[in-house]
């Protein structure tokens, strides 16, 4: 048996959620529930996670919002699907304009890092191919959300005010209006539990909802982002919104102790949680808690990262094929490069971010891994007048340096770092899960799935477990309840171990799997302020 469901070994508040009907996770319950609400109408698990994507911009646009990026990995009719919706860099942007206009790198807030969002050509795509209900249908209680309140959860609340400090130091710049206009009108953000409007998102996903997202990339609001571009002589056109559209693709794989773990390819780092796996496979280990494995499962994170930072970029610039970095010669060529010993790689410093992950389910089988990114709290701190929408800054994850793979080029997508993940044994389907957090989401799935498959944790205890996260070179942090014999045996081995007493840069995840019985099984992390909707 892949878990046992009844096993605890660390405290927590939350136990396995289990349904028949259908269920989604993520991280606000009020999304949770919109999603369910579209189950219960008829839908299915795509109408739900669509439904529950749309509540997500509005009730925790600390992390997404409609001018994001997502992917997403769906099951259906015995077959997994792969949707790439991240957009390339404005056609008018290079490095070499920037370079001419002083730039040494790319900033992180502003007009510049705003490459083209996919989120809303997203929704659009998968309720064209999948959906039930109606695509206006499925934005209702997004809407009424954002119309008429929704009280503001406490994680939430704190980010919202981290945010709205960090843009008190660009108030004077007239760019950013608009967000202290949208997200902090009085000059102050919500309270936790306060009702809090988002009236202009609520009109501008209405318009999304009536024109199949169209107003988006080819009517008025693709005007609007326009002439706001124009005006302050920032990159993004029309143009690029008119030529996009979101990318079918083939997930690819790893196969660990006998199950298939599916991500989507790059330009995403779901890469790099395979490359990790594939090197642990090498190795047996008989104890969880144990050092040894710890060090073994950090070292495995570095060289993927390491490969990861060096090849990942827009599929159609890669300078390797996928096959060969998957291959089992590769990973026990990496793995003769981990010792007794803590390594120090070359590797630049991972970066972090803000995401949201969802898993829903339905009875006829269908289950559905989405995320979606505005990247850095709410990305550029680029609102677009009259809309509503905050616009990403993923643009900041490419360089300046000729010899860098995700050198900036017109047209280019870049390393995004947002990841689903997909599990199934013997071309059988056991479902999505996800954890968000920059380059947290590869090393939060490697823990997760090892504590399960290894470990036989259950899906609950491996969220509520404890986690390490690299930060670069020997450097690691852990979480403030790690164990601290495990946290010397690490010293012992040369990692330089630094205990975090805040827990917000750990990763947030949710889990839907089935359970061999005929019913689905959620979890959903304490980190977060969600749930697990069940039906």
């Amino acid at each position: 048996m892949l878990f046992d469901p009844h096993y605890y070994p660390y405290p927590s508040q939350r136990r396995v959620v289990f349904a028949k009907n259908g269920m989604i996770a993520t991280s606000q319950n009020l999304a949770a529930q919109a999603g369910l609400e579209m189950l219960r109408k008829g839908g299915n698990a795509i109408d739900a996670a669509i439904a529950t994507a749309a509540c997500l911009t509005v009730v925790e646009p600390t992390a997404n919002g409609i001018g994001g990026d997502a992917f997403v990995l769906i099951w259906n009719k015995n077959k997994l699907y792969g949707l790439n919706a991240s957009g390339p860099a404005p056609k008018a942007i290079s490095a070499e304009i920037l370079k001419r206009e002083g730039y040494e790198k790319i900033p992180n807030l502003g007009l510049i890092p705003v490459t083209v969002p996919g989120i809303p050509a997203a929704w659009a795509e998968l309720s064209r191919k999948f959906g039930h209900l109606s695509f206006s249908q499925v934005f209702t209680p997004a809407i009424e959300y954002a119309d008429k309140g929704f009280p503001v959860s406490s994680l939430v609340s704190r980010l919202w005010e981290k945010a709205y400090k960090l843009f008190l130091n660009y108030k004077k710049d007239e760019i950013f209006h608009p967000w202290f206009d949208t997200f902090a009108p009085g000059g102050r953000t919500p309270q936790p539990g306060e009702l809090w409007r988002l009236p202009e998102q609520a009109k501008t996903l209405h318009e999304i909802a009536d024109s199949n997202a169209s107003t988006f990339y080819q009517g008025e609001i693709a005007d609007k982002i326009d002439a706001f571009f124009k005006k302050y002589n920032g990159y993004l056109r029309k143009e690029d919104l008119v030529s996009f559209s979101p990318q079918w693709v083939n997930p690819i794989s790893a196969c660990y102790r006998g199950y298939d773990i599916w991500e989507i390819p790059p330009n995403c780092q779901g890469l790099v949680t395979l490359l990790a796996l594939n090197i642990l496979k090498e190795f047996q280990f008989d104890n969880r808690e144990d050092s040894d494995t710890f060090h073994h499962q950090i070292e495995a994170i570095k060289l993927a990262f390491l490969d990861g930072q060096h090849y990942i970029t827009d599929i159609s610039q890669m300078q390797i094929r996928i096959e060969e970095l998957l291959s089992a010669s590769y990973a026990r060529h990496r793995k003769q490069l981990i010792g007794e010993k803590s390594i120090d790689p070359y590797s630049v410093r991972p970066f972090g971010a803000d995401t949201v992950y969802l898993a829903t389910a339905d009875k006829q089988g269908n289950m559905v891994s989405y995320i979606q990114s505005n990247y850095r709290g709410f990305g550029s701190g680029i609102v677009v007048p009259g809309t509503g929408i905050a616009l990403q800054n993923r643009g900041t994850n490419f360089s300046l340096a000729p010899s860098h793979i995700n050198y900036l080029k017109p047209g280019k997508k870049t390393y995004h770092t947002i990841i689903p993940g997909f599990l199934s044994k013997d071309s059988q389907p056991i479902g999505p899960f996800g954890i968000i957090g920059g380059t947290m989401q590869p090393q939060g799935q490697v823990q997760i799935l090892t504590s399960i498959i290894d470990f036989h944790l259950n899906p609950q205890a491996a969220l509520d477990a404890p986690r390490w996260q690299w930060i670069e070179g020997k450097k690691v942090q852990v979480e403030k309840d790690f164990p601290r014999d495990i946290v010397e045996g690490l010293e012992n081995k040369g990692h330089l171990v630094e205990i975090a007493m805040d827990s917000s840069e750990f990763g947030k995840g949710q889990i839907i799997w089935k359970d061999g019985k005929g019913t689905m099984l959620g979890a959903t992390d304490p980190r977060a302020d969600g749930g697990v909707a069940a039906w």
